[in-house]
C-alpha cells in the first residue's frame, strides 16, 4: 500500500484547502478551460481545482488516495449539482486503469509531487494525456524562504529519519529534476516551461491560529508532533512555526495572509 494513504487520511486537509480557495480559482482562470474539455485532476484533494474546472464546463475526473478527501470532494460536487465532475479513490502511482490519450489536460497542484514514485507519475501523466494536450503541475520548491517550503524543512529537521529509499517530494520543485523525469517519459525540454508563482493562504485568525490548523489537520505536521510527544522539542517546533508564519504574514487586520512560492510546470505532450 502506498504509505501516503495513511498520511493524507490523517487529519482533514480540506480545512487547509479552504484557506487557499482564492488562489485555486485564480489558477484555474489561467488554464484556458473550455466546455467539454476532458480533464484529469490527479491527487485532487477535496476538489480545490477540480470543482472550479467543472464550473467552467470541463468534464473532470478527480483522483485522490485519501478516502476522507474523496468523500469531502464528492460532497462538494453533490452540493453544487456538478454532473460533469466525478471524484474517485485512486493512486497516482498506478493509473493503469485509465486509457492512453484520454485527457486534454492533466492537472496536479501540490498533489502528485508527494507520490513516492516520481518517474512512474511522470510516465503515467504523459501516457494519459492526448498528443498536443497539456500537463500542469504545482510543486513546492525546496529551500524557498516562503511558508510551505520552510514548514516542510522544519518537519524534516524535527521528524524521524525517512525510510530507506525515500524520495523527497520537493525534488519536483527543482527544474533539472522536472526536465529529467518528463524527459524519461519522452517529453523534450522545449515542450516544458517552468516559472515561479505564488499561492495565497487566508485565515481570519492570527498566525498562531494558522499553526493550530496545521497541527490539527495537516497529516505531515500531525505525524511529526505525534513522534515528538510532549516536551521541549515539540514546544520548540511549535514556536518556530509561529515565528515563521508571523514573519510571512502580510495581514494588518489581525488575520493571516501569506503568499507561498511554488514552481508551476507546464508540459505540452508531443
Amino acid at each position: 500500500m502506498n504509505p501516503n494513504k495513511e498520511l493524507w487520511e490523517k487529519g482533514d486537509f480540506s480545512k487547509l484547502a479552504a484557506t487557499m480557495r482564492g488562489s485555486s480559482d485564480a489558477l484555474v482562470d489561467e488554464l484556458g478551460i473550455t466546455p467539454g474539455m476532458k480533464v484529469l485532476d490527479l491527487a485532487c484533494g477535496d476538489g480545490a481545482t477540480a470543482l472550479p474546472m467543472a464550473r467552467r464546463g470541463a468534464e473532470v475526473l478527480g483522483i485522490d488516495i485519501a478516502r476522507n478527501l474523496v468523500a469531502a470532494a464528492q460532497a462538494r460536487v453533490a452540493a453544487e449539482g456538478l454532473t460533469n465532475c466525478r471524484i474517485v479513490e485512486g493512486d497516482a502511482c498506478d493509473l493503469s486503469h485509465l486509457p492512453d490519450d484520454g485527457f486534454d489536460l492533466v492537472v496536479s497542484i501540490f498533489g502528485a509531487m508527494f507520490a513516492p514514485c516520481p518517474a512512474e507519475v511522470a510516465r503515467s501523466m504523459v501516457r494519459v494525456t492526448r498528443p498536443g494536450g497539456r500537463i500542469v503541475m504545482g510543486n513546492w520548491i525546496p529551500g524557498d524562504p516562503t511558508m510551505v517550503a520552510q514548514i516542510l524543512k522544519l518537519l524534516s529537521d524535527y521528524g524521524p529519519p525517512p525510510p530507506e529509499g525515500f524520495v523527497p517530494p520537493t525534488l519536483w520543485g527543482i527544474e533539472a529534476n522536472v526536465l529529467d523525469r518528463f524527459g524519461q517519459a519522452g517529453v523534450p525540454p522545449e515542450a516544458i516551461t517552468m516559472e515561479p508563482a505564488f499561492y495565497e493562504f487566508h485565515l481570519d485568525a492570527p498566525p498562531a491560529g494558522m499553526v493550530e490548523l496545521f497541527m490539527t489537520y495537516f497529516g505531515p505536521v500531525m505525524r511529526v508532533f505525534e513522534a515528538l510527544g510532549e516536551g521541549p522539542r515539540a514546544e520548540e517546533l511549535r514556536g518556530k512555526l509561529v515565528d515563521l508564519i508571523s514573519r510571512e504574514n502580510r495581514s494588518r487586520n489581525g488575520g493571516t495572509d501569506i503568499a507561498a512560492r511554488y514552481l508551476r510546470v507546464t508540459v505540452r505532450v508531443p
